[in-house]
């Protein structure tokens, strides 16, 4: 990657695509050229399913981006994420025999887990490893044990691979728009490398993504993702769920879904004195006697499905809720009352909402947190992601694995 030449993100949704373009000065700085917009078409949790329609929006986002900051890109790193992701985890193990640890035995462990994973499915495609532990006879250790005298050294991965002929598809719509891919980027690490901190990073932390038709979870701890999943269930099918139990049309089951308080505590804006949908909320449909009750248990039976699926996840990891520094809640451009205080009854009191304002980069439906971390990611690299990151000279941090795959 130049990072004398401005460099190029784009965040592939199923509501609105992405755009941003930085510099990177000689002190490491980065200053924002442009960001963009459009309506998103053609794609569908992070798969594209029309190649005409995707083709024609990403160009669109891509050209204002490029007309803002006056210039035209040659290779773009591309930020998605979908169900068909898949996060494995991997523990391999070498005899060292009392001899040193060296970069030859990490890198051996780390292509035998590589090689397992790529046997078991070939259709998959890594694009992401990340390093979470060194266990030098029984003594862990985050740093790479270069140089350790050791008998045993186990290493623990995490892979994130994608269907190949996903990345195909997404490979061609770019071609089509005379772009190269420079490197993909999943969302939920790119919202971990803007959204955490050092500490949270280091000791654990959770993101649970709240997206229109997916939920997506995100473990962090070690400075790496240890588990990733995501669920192809979001805010918009709780509006077809009230569409269809209430008979509303889509328009007005969204209307109410953002006016329910989910803290369930207080609904007096939804409903009137005697618990009854208002008639406010009829802007097509004929007017007749909804019940709160109703309604609420039609939402509350879809959270609870939907986060439901988060715990067990979390289970699945081995994550220990009481040991991690919080857990943060996004919901991408969409208005879901107190969704927090509904969370806090099931993950505990470290539940935070992220606020929708980033960096002063935003308009009243999108923000780039997503393309933010992306950034971060690119021009500084990831210390315990094994994938190469290009780096320069005036980094003063250079992880391991960025050493052996540069």
């Amino acid at each position: 990657m130049n990072f004398d030449q401005p460099i190029g993100i784009i965040e592939l949704d199923n509501i609105k695509l992405k755009c941003l373009i930085f510099k990177v000065s000689s002190d490491n700085n980065f200053e924002i050229l442009s960001t963009s917009n459009v309506k998103s078409d053609g794609i569908h949790n992070g798969v594209i399913v029309n190649l005409e329609k995707a083709t024609t929006v990403i160009r669109s986002c891509i050209s204002s981006a490029e007309k803002i900051a006056k210039i035209s890109l040659k290779k773009i790193n591309v930020v998605f994420e979908g169900p068909e992701f898949l996060c494995t985890n991997f523990s391999k193990q070498k005899k060292i025999n009392g001899s040193k640890i060296h970069k030859a035995d990490i890198e051996f462990l780390l292509n035998e887990a590589k090689k397992q994973l790529l046997l078991n499915d070939k259709s998959k495609s890594v694009i992401h490893i990340f390093n979470h532990n060194y266990i030098v006879d029984n003594k862990k250790f985050i740093e790479e044990p270069i140089g350790v005298y050791a008998d045993h050294l186990r290493h623990e991965m995490t892979f994130i691979s994608v269907p190949s002929n996903n990345l195909k598809n997404i490979n061609q719509v770019f071609i089509e728009c005379d772009l190269e891919i420079e490197k993909f980027i999943s969302s939920t690490f790119a919202l971990g490398a803007k959204l955490l901190n050092n500490k949270e990073l280091e000791y654990g932390a959770i993101i649970i993504n709240v997206g229109f038709e997916k939920i997506s979870i995100g473990l962090f701890k070690n400075f790496s993702l240890v588990h990733s999943y995501t669920y192809p269930v979001g805010t918009n099918h709780i509006t077809k769920d009230i569409s269809k139990v209430c008979s509303l049309n889509l328009d007005e089951s969204k209307l109410l879904r953002d006016d329910i308080d989910l803290s369930l505590e207080n609904n007096q804006i939804p409903f009137d004195e005697k618990n009854y949908l208002k008639n406010n909320y009829f802007i097509n449909s004929s007017f007749r006697k909804i019940s709160q009750n109703l309604i609420i248990n039609v939402v509350k039976s879809r959270l609870d499905e939907m986060f439901e699926v988060v715990r067990e996840q979390i289970n699945i990891s081995g994550f220990n809720l009481n040991f991690t520094s919080g857990h943060l809640l996004t919901v991408n451009g969409e208005k879901l009352l107190n969704l927090e205080k509904y969370c806090t009854n099931l993950f505990g009191p470290n539940i935070r909402k992220v606020e929708e304002v980033v960096d002063k980069i935003q308009d009243s439906e999108n923000t780039f947190k997503a393309c933010l971390g992306a950034l971060n990611i690119i021009k500084d690299g990831w210390e315990t992601e094994a994938i190469p990151q290009i780096s320069r000279k005036n980094i003063k941090k250079i992880g391991f694995f960025s050493k052996i795959f540069n």
